[in-house]
């Protein structure tokens, strides 16, 4: 395979970026907390490091505008409809990842 140019490169990158959100737009069922025990990271990670990427580049954006990109809705809006109550265990494993 030939090298991708640095343009074909970030190309590549939006277009598994957008699949990715798209994808966790989807799976509502899929807690945050769950993200985060199984992957290290989840929705409101990827809308910070958005959020970081915007302001490097010179453009301002907000936490909330930055979630909303990302969840598709107001933060709130999605905690309304689609969050659950973390269950102990699943608090326990959160509790004890952080502490690693």
């Amino acid at each position: 395979m030939d090298k991708l140019t640095p343009e074909q490169t970030r190309d590549l990158e939006a277009a598994a970026f957008r699949r990715l959100v798209s994808h966790l737009r989807e799976r509502t069922d899929v807690q945050n907390i769950d993200l985060m025990n199984l992957a290290g990271f989840c929705r409101n990670c990827l809308s910070r490091w958005y959020q970081e990427a915007a302001e490097e580049g010179g453009t301002p954006l907000t936490k909330d505008e930055a979630r909303e990109i990302v969840y598709g809705m107001p933060y709130e809006e999605w905690r309304s409809r689609y969050q659950t109550e973390a269950s102990p265990e699943q608090q326990q494993k959160f509790a004890e990842r952080r502490e690693d």
